[in-house]
């Protein structure tokens, strides 16, 4: 979708807690923003491939692949290899932190978060633009 000649920036939200997705989801919604989501980073690094976002919101924590593979991963993907991610983590421990930031974390945001930091660290990423009222 074009808005004022500009794509509108996508982001990928992945995060097992359903709350944290809808929550992501309300606080992105007053943006042009597309918002997509996966339960889980096998599941993110489908929708990654297939959408291409902008920006990912990767959780640290989750089942079946958690973020840090995920984000080895996407690091070996040629086409996903310089999308920007935001961690979400509920660990502060600086141990993670080295790693994710070796990996190319442009950033982290430990939760529970606040909202307006974390529309700070995106909106340095990507322009976050209010949605036109219709």
């Amino acid at each position: 979708m074009l808005l004022h000649g500009l794509m509108t920036p996508r982001i990928l939200s992945i995060d097992d807690s359903k709350t944290i997705r809808l929550l992501l989801a309300r606080l992105f919604r007053p943006f042009a923003c597309e918002l997509l989501e996966a339960a889980n980073g096998e599941e993110g690094l489908a929708v990654a491939v297939r959408a291409q976002p902008d920006l990912i919101l990767l959780d640290y924590n989750m089942p079946v692949m958690d973020g840090l593979a995920m984000l080895r991963k996407m690091r070996e993907d040629p086409g996903l290899k310089r999308t920007p991610v935001i961690m979400l983590t509920a660990d502060s421990g600086l141990q993670s932190l080295a790693t994710v930031a070796r990996l190319g974390v442009r950033d982290y945001v430990t939760k529970p978060f606040r909202e307006d930091e974390l529309l700070g660290k995106v909106g340095r990423i990507i322009p976050l633009i209010p949605r036109a009222e219709p």
